[in-house]
């Protein structure tokens, strides 16, 4: 399915550039803006951690995309048509059809979601010892590599890291590193080399056709393959089209089957490309299929579901056609390109190019008072929420749990995510967002740190609680208070 837009976009008569879209609303769920009284005793109930909230506090809910993206009328429709079987569903078969449509594989193993199929891969491929080289990490695909006793390495290119930045491919894998860690380690060491699609950790940004070409050449002289995390491919082909020379022509669909051709492995999760629930690793080798199918009945469920509800599976066969329509994998990095270029103009520290799934923010610029082990990547979410009910995460320290000695591991970035789901909110939210957050910026010098008061040796990013250092939510709640009056 291809977009009958050329370029991509509408212009205006006006001259201002607006991300028009591409959908009508059929359905609408109410949300809940609650005043800042009960904004503050959230806060503090859900111990300062945005992944404690509750959504009946929350207006806008900006944590993550994953399956919280809006789905389209065909793909609820398609879940009354699920064939329940155990085993040989018809629904099964649609999936098989549509996966050989989008990325022209022919094997597929369904999990029941993304971070089940970094599992899989984990047990079947890795071993003590193992090296995978990344062109960016995502934590719990980490976590699997490391309880299979290997690790991982970050080969960014040297623009990945910089928040601000018109580089256009700032996901892509650095080359000449890659071969030195190849050399270095030994291929014998190396399972596979993974390719993230639209780096999530790193402000969603995109890799080029042509550094997965280059990728593939090493992989091919040293006799490696290739896994792709296809989780937010929609978005990394779109920006190809965009920004890739000699791509602007091509459609989304042989774009994506183009990359697709260069990995022996494709996993993913269905919770962001698909717009449903579930996950995916596919293949066109029958040797890897077979290495990794008997984990599937072991851990997830029978080969044709995959621990899925099957009308998950008739989702996801529509949702993944939907991947490659523009209009519809546009939405995101349109609205994203939006409110980074009015946070740029009003001066806030944000990650340019705009790029997948949200815009994010550079809190340690922000909150340049707030020690890093006081994590102002969550004070500037929880300050964010107090100013607008709206709730996003924090990226930096306090997602990585300490060292063995109990030492915090300090990272070289601390960014507050706003993720922004796919035709979930409209533009006047996002104006909301912006200008909320315009009003943090100013009143930034108010926001204090955070420490934990319940700390969980693993994954305390999830379920750790904190308290903040000082009484500074409530001073910034006055100041909203002396700003906006009776306002919500």
């Amino acid at each position: 399915m291809e977009s009958n837009l050329k370029n991509g976009t509408v212009k205006f008569f006006n001259g201002k550039k607006i991300p028009l879209e591409m959908h009508k609303v059929k359905m609408v769920q109410a949300i809940n803006l609650v005043p800042i009284e009960r904004r503050l005793k959230a806060l503090e109930e859900a111990g300062y951690n945005s992944h404690l909230m509750q959504t009946r506090d929350i207006f806008m809910d900006m944590l993550t995309d994953s399956g919280t993206n809006a789905m389209s009328d065909n793909q609820v429709a398609a879940t009354f048509q699920a064939d329940e079987a155990y085993a040989g569903s018809e629904s099964f078969i649609k999936l098989q059809k549509s996966i050989l449509e989008v990325f022209g594989k022919k094997l597929l193993l369904p999990v029941h979601q993304g971070r089940a199929g970094e599992h899989i891969l984990a047990k079947t491929f890795v071993k003590a010892g193992s090296l995978i080289p990344m062109n960016y990490h995502f934590l719990t695909f980490n976590a699997h590599v490391g309880l299979c006793g290997g690790s991982t390495i970050n080969l960014i290119n040297p623009e990945g890291p910089k928040f601000t930045s018109t580089y256009p491919f700032k996901g892509n894998m650095d080359i000449h590193q890659l071969e030195e860690c190849i050399i270095k380690t030994g291929p014998e060491n190396i399972p596979f080399i993974r390719m993230e699609a639209s780096t999530n950790f790193l402000g969603g940004q995109p890799f080029s056709m042509e550094n997965l070409k280059q990728v593939r050449k090493l992989a091919d002289k040293y006799r490696l393959m290739i896994v792709l995390d296809a989780s937010l491919v929609g978005e990394n082909i779109y920006f190809i089209k965009k920004r890739e020379s000699g791509y602007e022509n091509k459609t989304l669909s042989s774009i994506l089957i183009e990359m697709s051709d260069l990995c022996e492995i494709i996993y993913f999760s269905a919770r962001k490309v698909s717009s449903s629930r579930g996950g995916m690793i596919c293949t066109n080798s029958t040797e890897l299929y077979d290495k990794m199918k008997n984990f599937v009945p072991l851990y997830e469920g029978f080969l044709t579901y995959g621990g899925m509800s099957i009308r998950d599976i008739e989702s996801m066969a529509v949702g993944l056609k939907e991947t490659i329509d523009e209009n519809v994998i546009s939405q995101t990095p349109q609205f994203v390109e939006y409110v980074v270029d009015e946070l740029v103009k009003l001066g806030i520290p944000v990650i340019t190019p705009g790029g997948a799934l949200g815009f994010h923010v550079n809190a340690m610029e922000i909150l340049d008072h707030v020690p890093q082990n006081q994590y102002p990547g969550q004070a500037l979410a929880a300050a964010f929420y107090i100013a607008s009910g709206n709730r996003a995460m924090e990226s930096g320290t306090m997602m990585y749990d300490r060292d063995e000695k109990g030492v915090e591991t300090i990272q070289d970035h601390e960014i507050m995510r706003v993720a922004v789901p796919r035709r979930v909110f409209t533009l006047s939210q996002m104006e909301y967002c912006i200008d909320r957050l315009n009003w943090v910026y100013h009143n930034r010098k108010l926001v204090g740190g955070l420490h934990f008061v319940e700390e969980p040796p693993l994954f305390r990013f999830f379920t750790g609680k904190l308290a903040p250092v000082s009484d500074w939510p409530q001073k910034l709640a006055a100041k909203y208070k002396e700003d906006f009056g009776n306002s919500i």
